[in-house]
């Protein structure tokens, strides 16, 4: 689903126009990113949580060059689901 369906959907559903919508769904984006950007976490109960992963210091391999190379510990924005909707999406999805 991309974000005008996102959008189109919210919008049929609320009977609010696309456009304060779509400022609206621009507006919570930026504000999960400016946020995490500074270091803090984003909780949604009963949604999930924004939150920013520490990666460890390890070793890779460039392959055209055939070397290791020492990617450095960093860390990355990350999505963990709530429990009822993991719970919700995997009894929708069972496999049959």
């Amino acid at each position: 689903m991309t974000k005008a369906e996102v959008v189109a959907a919210i919008s049929e559903k609320t009977g609010i126009d696309k456009m304060t919508v779509l400022a609206t769904v621009e507006t919570f984006m930026e504000v999960v990113k400016t946020t995490m950007i500074h270091g803090e976490n984003i909780y949604l109960r009963g949604f999930g949580s924004f939150i920013i992963k520490q990666r460890a210091k390890k070793t890779g391999q460039n392959i055209t060059k055939r070397k290791s190379i020492v990617i450095p510990a960093h860390k990355i924005p990350a999505f963990k689901p709530a429990k009822p909707f993991k719970d919700e999406v995997k009894k929708k999805l069972k496999v049959k």
